[in-house]
């Protein structure tokens, strides 16, 4: 059985990924709005996030307002490192549960390295996943692995979302309403 594990080198390869920045109010509207579309049946999440401040309060955030908007509560908040010898005991603790889906906010190393332990000991499904802006990276499906993180999702800063599919990070602008123009007017 080969380590999961990210080789420094190729971390490297990589470049500096950013640290996660403080989540905005439409990153945190749009990623809602993906996990209470009617067509999600979402009921139970488990919340996941690095030990970096800005990952920590986005996770606090998530669970807040998904709270006030009626849902269950989270049922486990989990955290990682963002470099170990192994994630192994927090990737069981993020996937024991079962939950109709998982969030995370995290720094970009530290997740990629966590979703290939997930990929690798896990029953985790990356479809069933939602991520924060700092996620949408086209550098975080690369250095995770090309299959790694299919189908999981996200939202921007602005409050556009992002989809992995074939290792292609893919944006969605935001929608934007029309404006209302008395009758007769441009």
């Amino acid at each position: 059985m080969t380590s999961p594990l990210i080789p420094p080198a190729e971390v490297a390869a990589h470049g500096s990924l950013p640290s996660p920045a403080p989540h905005t109010e439409a990153e945190l509207a749009a990623l809602l709005a993906l996990l209470t579309a009617p067509r999600m049946r979402i009921a139970t999440v488990i919340v996941g996030h690095s030990r970096d401040a800005a990952s920590r309060s986005s996770a606090a955030a998530f669970a807040a307002a998904w709270r006030a908007a009626g849902r269950q509560p989270v049922l486990a908040m989990v955290d990682w490192p963002e470099s170990a010898a192994s994630w192994l005991r927090a990737a069981r603790r993020f996937s024991a549960q079962g939950p109709d889906a998982w969030v995370v906010a995290a720094a970009p190393v530290g997740w990629a390295q966590m979703s290939r332990r997930l990929r690798h000991s896990t029953d985790w499904d990356p479809a069933r996943t939602f991520g924060f802006a700092a996620l949408g990276d086209s550098r975080v499906p690369a250095l995770a692995g090309r299959a790694t993180l299919d189908g999981m999702r996200g939202a921007t800063a602005d409050g556009a979302t992002w989809a992995i599919d074939r290792g292609w990070v893919t944006q969605q602008l935001p929608a934007h309403k029309p404006p209302v123009h008395p009758h007769g007017t441009l």
